[in-house]
């Protein structure tokens, strides 16, 4: 075996890149999808106790939804100061960012001591959440595809695939938290022990990622960047940002469906909490894979055949999704989050890392490949939003109209893909955007 000391000098930096943007993308999404879980099951009793059950609900999803408008502009903020001064100085400043701000909402005071002023302070916390993680999902898939000479797609999945690998550690501590304390302690103080640990896991992945160098691609570039990189993508690259924005926003709208949208759902038919949650917890665990595996064969195949492969099969999953959690079995509820999120969804998620990384030339690539994946990942957060407003306008009777939009989103994805030309044998170090076929507007 290989060991570290004696590989070349670049090898060693990708592996610390790619295990850099893993652990940082496992710490920045246990603390958002944490607050993922948490919105569904405690916060609506916690922080918004003065309203009827389902009313709270889609008041917590709406703080929720919060972080993700933040989200682009985290990616904004960010993209410019990575573009024009590296990538890793940012990535330090968003995992710092995102750790004390997860820290702060598991002090945060409840609706019962103070009033009003807690889903106000919570609010606050998403948003500083939303923007820490809007600039840490480019920087961390740029220094694993910039560090990486061959199979970009593999390298650059680790960041995504940190995602339910966060999931699995959230939904984890939240429910075996819940399961020791019982419902009554867990409810008035144990769901702020996962928020808590954050700090713990903050130390360890800035340790990691303070022992990583700055991509080879740009520092290569070294005094090219635009000076002002959102103009020059708005000015330069208009199509492009469209096209990249639909080809993920349906991999969002499912991601929120099925890792936010659903618990509540599922509770609500009769689920218990802890059911719906170890299942979502089995197909997290199993998307990790997934992902990985995915990207690894759109280094072979291309981006766009794993891509439309993946929306049109969720365009007709999303059909049966609802109608198998409604049998009430919790073997079939289990089967369904593991095809929707562990087989399904990881299609069109796994390739993205590296798609949205092709989309942009260097001196623009961490503003432009922010901007798109963050815009598309608004899917993720209003998607629950809208579906429990749906949901309760319905009289929580039907998920017809669910289905149909998210299918809607799928064949969106489905044209922007077709729109873009292959992108994965293109070079990184290259000033020329990876343009759809036709050239930018």
């Amino acid at each position: 075996m290989t060991t570290p000391s004696a590989l070349p000098h670049n090898q060693v930096q990708l592996r610390r890149a790619v295990a850099s943007s893993f652990l940082g993308s496992v710490i920045e999404y246990y603390d958002f999808l944490l607050y993922a879980t948490a919105s569904a099951v405690v916060f609506s009793k916690i922080f918004f106790s003065s309203l009827d059950p389902l009313t709270a609900t889609v008041a917590s999803f709406g703080t929720f939804a919060t972080g993700y408008l933040a989200r682009p502009l985290g990616g904004v903020i960010f993209g410019h100061f990575g573009d024009r001064l590296g990538r890793k100085r940012m990535l330090v400043l968003t995992m710092t960012l995102m750790g004390i701000a997860s820290f702060l909402i598991g002090v945060l005071p409840t609706y019962e001591q103070v009033g009003a002023l807690a889903p106000v302070a919570l609010v606050v916390l998403r948003v500083l959440q939303g923007v820490a993680i809007g600039g840490e999902w480019g920087g961390a898939v740029l220094m694993s595809a910039e560090h990486a000479t061959s199979r970009r797609g593999l390298w650059a999945s680790f960041t995504n695939a940190g995602a339910p690998f966060g999931m699995v550690l959230s939904t984890g501590v939240l429910s075996g938290t819940a399961a020791v304390l019982g419902e009554e302690a867990f409810l008035s103080w144990g769901w702020r022990v996962p928020f808590l640990l954050s700090i713990l896991l903050l130390a360890v992945g800035l340790f990691v990622r303070l022992r990583v160098e700055e991509t080879p691609v740009f520092e290569a570039a070294g005094g090219r960047a635009a000076r002002v990189p959102l103009l020059e993508v708005f000015r330069h690259h208009p199509r492009t940002l469209l096209l990249g924005v639909g080809v993920g926003l349906s991999a969002f709208v499912a991601q929120g469906t099925l890792t936010t949208y659903l618990i509540a759902y599922g509770v609500r038919t009769g689920f218990t909490r802890q059911a719906v949650l170890n299942g979502l917890t089995l197909s997290s665990a199993l998307a990790v894979v997934s992902i990985v595996a995915w990207a690894a064969l759109s280094d072979r195949v291309g981006r766009r055949p794993v891509v439309l492969a993946g929306a049109l099969l969720m365009a007709g999953f999303g059909f049966a999704l609802f109608p198998m959690v409604n049998t009430g079995s919790v073997a079939v509820l289990v089967i369904a989050l593991v095809l929707g999120q562990a087989v399904i969804h990881p299609l069109m998620y796994g390739p993205l890392g590296a798609l949205y990384a092709e989309l942009f030339p260097t001196r623009n690539r961490y503003t432009g490949a922010s901007l798109g994946y963050q815009i598309a990942g608004l899917g993720a957060g209003l998607g629950p939003l809208l579906f429990a407003q749906l949901d309760a306008s319905s009289g929580g009777g039907s998920t017809t109209t669910i289905s149909v939009i998210i299918a809607v989103c799928c064949l969106l994805t489905v044209v922007c893909v077709l729109a873009l030309r292959e992108t994965s044998t293109d070079d990184l170090t290259s000033d020329a955007p990876a343009v759809p076929a036709a050239t930018d507007a």
